[in-house]
């Protein structure tokens, strides 16, 4: 466990974004060629591995590389030594848990086939739908994640049935119009009037309606020329994330906001453009696999909670899971603990033989 837990200690040292997790695989993939014998694949961006059980039932087990672009700021031994990069979601410590079981199950007898996957990119919902994949290839039967989450006992085992986390996305709105003097705006065609209505329609026909579970539309940027007080903005950007219970509704309201922006820039003699970004399935949780979840935490003598309410944050672990059925449940890090994707966290070792052993669990 000690050297899990240096491993945990490594992997935060060397943080990096989506989709350049070079080092981190590297560490990863030298750590179980070091400690085990299991087979392992490289795929490029990702790699996965496989403890072959004595029979051809096939389960497996996820967890994921990246960091945030988030500086470094509380005093760590083992700090992150990439600018304005660090691990403050607790994927450094999911690596290192999946790791863990991989030494716990090298040498045993698993009568299931087992395979460990080491995805990148969750924070920007695209290494899952890349990894997916190897569920049809390798015709896998059940799959299981965790994350960690503040607010809860240390080690608890919390959990969700049905919907666990939104569907979402963001969704970047592009206004092109005509530069001009600030003296003669009506010589060029400034977009602010259709920006303005775009985030009023929002407010009124999509967030203050009924809808059959959460819907959430945030402006999170909007940005209209520059501040330069001689010239009539020409062009402007709309930035928005949508997340709902229902995959079906954010869709309809994507469609709603899509054609609303057409309508206006029509109407304003505007070019527009569309740009989805971080685009994550809901995680819909199976309910029998949750069941093995839970009754794997009561033979560990572990406390379980069930969420009142879905968790809002979104979670890419939802495109698996509409490959076949698994369930993502989470390990509390502390009632107090500081949030994810703030500058005080660090992933709470104190939970990493907890996240090991609920692995071990699951593949018996």
């Amino acid at each position: 466990m000690d050297e899990i837990i240096e491993l945990r200690h490594i992997l935060h040292r060397h943080a990096e974004l989506s989709m350049h997790e070079h080092e981190t695989k590297k560490i990863l993939m030298d750590f179980l060629k070091t400690h085990t014998s299991l087979d392992i694949h490289d795929c490029g961006s990702w790699f996965y591995c496989v403890k072959k059980g004595t029979t051809d039932y096939r389960i497996a087990l996820r967890a994921e590389m990246d960091a945030l672009p988030i500086d470094e700021t509380i005093s760590l031994p083992y700090g992150s030594l990439t600018a304005g990069v660090s691990h403050k979601c607790g994927h450094d410590g999911h690596c290192s848990s999946l790791c863990g079981l991989a030494v716990n199950i090298d040498k045993q007898e698993t009568e299931k086939t087992v395979y460990l996957i080491f995805q990148p990119a969750e924070e920007i919902g695209t290494g899952a739908r890349e990894c997916c994949k190897i569920i049809r290839q390798e015709n896998i039967k059940e799959i299981y994640a965790f994350h960690n989450l503040n607010g809860y006992p240390v080690s608890s085992i919390v959990y969700r049935r049905g919907l666990s986390q939104p569907a979402s996305k963001g969704l970047s709105i592009s206004y092109i119009g005509k530069t001009s003097h600030a003296s003669t705006p009506e010589e060029g065609n400034n977009p602010t009037e259709a920006i303005v209505q775009t985030v009023l329609y929002i407010n009124e026909e999509i967030i203050k309606k009924e809808h059959d579970g959460l819907l959430l539309v945030t402006v999170v940027n909007v940005s209209i020329g520059n501040k330069d007080f001689g010239i009539s903005a020409g062009k402007g950007e709309l930035n928005i994330t949508m997340r709902a219970e229902n995959g079906w509704e954010m869709e309809k309201a994507d469609r709603m906001i899509k054609d609303k922006v057409s309508e206006l820039c029509k109407a304003y003699d505007l070019q527009y453009s569309f740009e989805d970004i971080d685009v994550f399935a809901e995680t819909r949780n199976d309910a029998e696999c949750l069941n093995k979840v839970l009754r794997c935490a009561e033979r560990l003598n572990l406390q379980t909670i069930e969420m009142p309410k879905l968790w809002r944050a979104s979670e890419d672990f939802g495109y698996f899971l509409q490959e076949c059925p698994g369930a993502i449940f989470y390990i509390g890090t502390g009632t107090d603990y500081p949030g994810l994707h703030t500058t005080a966290y660090d992933f709470n070792d104190r939970i990493i033989p907890t996240a090991v052993n609920m692995f071990t669990e699951l593949t018996k």
